[in-house]
């Protein structure tokens, strides 16, 4: 199995090697070095602090990396209001991905507009049509997806490499803050002076859809918050693990 890039192709043995390649390197070093392989680079941002410190860094350096966002129609205004001053504070343009209407509509029919609170299965099928569409439409043509994640922020997160093989979507994941503990991430942007969600000082570290985000109580994990009112400590949207291991979607208004 290859990535292929304008360049030339990545084995999965050379993924190896860009992974043990990014992890001798800093943050805007990593990030450097993956915009020079070739091929589109898109970094997709939810806003949250750890995304925050890769945008600041695309923007100050001038990186030929595509910024983008899932504006899933229900984030927070703060949020929302977070996109626009980052893009006017590092003078670039953040690409938003929306859902589309028809996809809601139907959820809403099947499940109810808010239904993700009565089920795993209808949590799941929200987030494909809100954030797993989106996010599929954003890296069309994409040969290497940056993310924010770290090893610090779950259980399900703590193996996160620099670079891995992505199947489902056939292309390189890079995970340039893999290393990074939140104490190195408020650090930075603290001497950076990067600007960030106001949640976050709230008690919100972990910050998604409004409906599905609250703030932890002292003592929780970073995304203790999140879908709270499910059991399982790994839970996710799917972003970040493969889309046959969440319950069955409703399918796209493109798969209708």
């Amino acid at each position: 199995m290859t990535i292929n890039t304008p360049s030339h192709s990545l084995s999965i043995h050379d993924v190896a090697s860009l992974d043990e390649t990014l992890a001798s390197l800093d943050l805007a070093g990593r990030l450097a070095f993956v915009a020079a392989l070739g091929g589109r680079a898109v970094f997709t941002t939810s806003l949250g602090i750890e995304d925050q410190v890769i945008t600041a860094a695309i923007g100050t350096h001038r990186l030929p990396i595509d910024v983008s966002t899932l504006e899933t129609g229900r984030l927070f205004a703060e949020t929302v209001t977070l996109i626009g001053e980052t893009e006017e504070r590092y003078d670039i343009t953040i690409k938003r991905f929306y859902p589309e209407q028809d996809d809601i509509d139907a959820y809403a029919a099947k499940y109810g507009l808010n239904g993700f609170y009565d089920s795993v299965e209808a949590r799941h099928a929200c987030c494909h049509v809100r954030k797993l569409v989106p996010l599929a439409k954003a890296l069309e043509g994409a040969s290497f997806w940056i993310t924010g994640l770290r090893r610090g922020q779950s259980g399900n997160r703590a193996t996160t490499p620099f670079a891995e093989f992505n199947a489902e979507r056939n292309l390189i994941k890079i995970n340039p803050l893999a290393d990074w503990d939140i104490a190195m991430i408020k650090a930075h942007v603290s001497s950076e002076t990067i600007p960030i969600n106001p949640l976050h000082a709230r008690g919100y570290p972990s910050i998604g859809c409004e409906p599905c985000t609250r703030a932890i109580k002292p003592g929780e994990p970073e995304r203790a918050g999140r879908w709270w009112w499910e059991n399982d400590e790994k839970r996710e949207c799917g972003l970040h693990v493969a889309e046959a291991a969440q319950a069955s979607p409703l399918p796209s208004a493109s798969q209708r």
